[in-house]
């Protein structure tokens, strides 16, 4: 049976992660900060007992993310999904009113802590079959498509993931392990807000379909959940 482990995975994206993933036969290590509270997350986990493993995890705490490893050094992870985000919106994050606090925790979350879970749980993904990390951004992160400015906090957090997972790609190669970043569309969650144009399952239906078909060749891409390559 195929592991992965999901970050944020109490709601949106990533709770529809989880339950795709363990309706196709997957073992899911399901992660969130405060697993006990999320009554959806554990009504799927009853659903799957002996597939969704819930655990406690605040990506922006790396001694968790440490601690965590530690806990399942035993694992292997096929395929782990960096999906934990935070989005702090337009307030504070406008021209001469950048609440810098608030893009300092943005940057240990959506940025720093990809790279500490690949470097944590290197050894439980290489032992692996599939070796795969998968890291959710944003075309909001990508320069060329930037034609509206603003959204400093956001945007270059998500385009410093994106550096991030490239050089990934590169020194994770001669370990066969792929390395790609994935845009889920503007999707109606919490985070996207209720005018988003797909819904959370046509945008993980898409992207699952994506990682089903990439391969080492694809490693260190910026691909959108329809399985377009997004422009940097």
């Amino acid at each position: 049976m195929k592991t992965t482990l999901i970050t944020g995975a109490n709601r949106g994206i990533g709770l529809e992660f989880s339950k795709q993933l363990a309706d196709d036969g997957w073992r899911v290590l399901a992660c969130c900060r405060n697993p006990e509270k999320s009554d959806v997350l554990n009504k799927l986990a009853a659903k799957y007992p002996d597939q969704i493993t819930l655990c406690v995890l605040d990506v922006a705490d790396h001694g968790q993310i440490k601690r965590l490893s530690q806990t399942l050094a035993n694992k292997s992870i096929d395929l782990l999904i960096n999906n934990a985000g935070v989005y702090p919106g337009t307030k504070g994050s406008s021209f001469g009113h950048t609440d810098y606090e608030a893009w300092a925790h943005a940057f240990l979350v959506n940025t720093m802590a990809p790279l500490r879970m690949a470097e944590e749980f290197i050894t439980q993904i290489t032992r692996s079959s599939r070796k795969t990390i998968v890291t959710i951004t944003s075309k909001m992160g990508s320069v060329a498509d930037n034609s509206r400015g603003g959204s400093y906090i956001y945007r270059s957090s998500k385009s410093a993931v994106n550096m991030v997972v490239k050089s990934l790609a590169i020194d994770l190669r001669s370990n066969g392990i792929i390395s790609v970043l994935l845009h889920p569309g503007w999707v109606r969650t919490d985070m996207g807000g209720q005018n988003g144009l797909i819904s959370a399952e046509q945008s993980v239906f898409g992207m699952l379909s994506v990682i089903r078909g990439i391969t080492l060749a694809d490693s260190g891409k910026f691909i959108a959940y329809d399985g377009q390559i997004v422009p940097w």
